[in-house]
């Protein structure tokens, strides 16, 4: 099992949703420009005193370099949070699903929790051989989430008896482990009853359609359009790419608010049509 490598605090705040970090710099640059000369002039002693009358414009270079720092962790977490939701759009089948390393599966994955109201924490303790790939929480409750991403080998039993130990250890409410594949005819059985959740890739894959066809009817709500009277899902009658055959994803124009289908390898890709009456070719 891979071990955690320690997080420096650019690490945890880069991993904060990207505004947090905005706010996180402007807010240091005061505290540290104003904030800290300010406290010392506020105390009588000699040292603080002699600190007040020095420390003006002493701590400018600080505040910009924890501004600076904060920034380009907000840009990191924007960068990341971009990648997941172009890895999770572009997975419209099983064999999508086992593209790419062990790493990109649990991202995907982590994504697909996070649409679902999830807060994800990826602890980095799982690595290639399995363990605590993802931590889930919401509603109060803690969630240990490991990912497989065999694509031919079954999840066996031992794997879940593994997951129910942690369970047991680290005192978390539930377990879900997450294959691309299916598990042994044992596995099941060993579950039942406990708060153990085993999720093949049939319905991972389920799971991240659904979510698709809620975020996009909240675009269309967005853009005063009824999700009703768009004609057709992009999934209906499978619509492919002209140019390299893969399927077509419903999208919102953000400029206009209009809804068309672009092709699910977008940027490789950037074929795109509107959204009508498809042949049944």
């Amino acid at each position: 099992m891979g071990r955690r490598q320690g997080k420096t605090g650019f690490d945890a705040l880069a991993a904060l949703p990207w505004p947090v970090g905005i706010i996180a710099g402007i807010a240091g640059f005061f505290a540290v420009r104003d904030g800290i000369p300010w406290w010392f002039s506020r105390h009588d002693g000699a040292l603080s005193q002699a600190i007040a009358r020095q420390a003006e414009g002493a701590f400018i270079p600080m505040a910009w370099i924890l501004l600076l720092l904060c920034w380009l962790a907000a840009l990191a977490s924007f960068l990341k949070a971009r990648h997941r939701r172009r890895l999770l759009d572009t997975r419209t089948t099983l064999e999508s699903l086992a593209a790419g390393g062990w790493r990109q599966f649990e991202l995907l994955v982590g994504e697909a929790f996070r649409r679902q109201g999830y807060a994800v924490e990826e602890t980095g303790l799982g690595g290639a051989d399995g363990g605590i790939d993802l931590i889930l929480r919401k509603d109060g409750r803690r969630t240990l989430v490991q990912c497989k991403q065999w694509k031919r080998q079954q999840v066996g039993v031992s794997v879940v008896r593994e997951m129910y130990g942690l369970l047991t250890h680290h005192q978390a409410d539930a377990v879900k482990i997450v294959c691309v594949g299916s598990y042994t005819k044992d596995a099941a059985p060993f579950a039942r009853g406990k708060p153990i959740e085993l999720i093949d890739g049939d319905q991972l894959l389920g799971m991240i359609q659904a979510e698709k066809r809620n975020s996009t009817n909240e675009m269309l709500r967005k853009a005063g359009v009824d999700p009703m009277l768009v004609p057709i899902n992009a999934t209906a009658h499978s619509p492919k790419c002209r140019k390299c055959g893969s399927a077509l994803v419903q999208r919102i124009n953000r400029r206009t608010g209009e809804a068309f289908l672009g092709c699910s390898q977008f940027p490789r890709c950037r074929e795109s049509r509107q959204i009508g009456p498809y042949p049944d070719s």
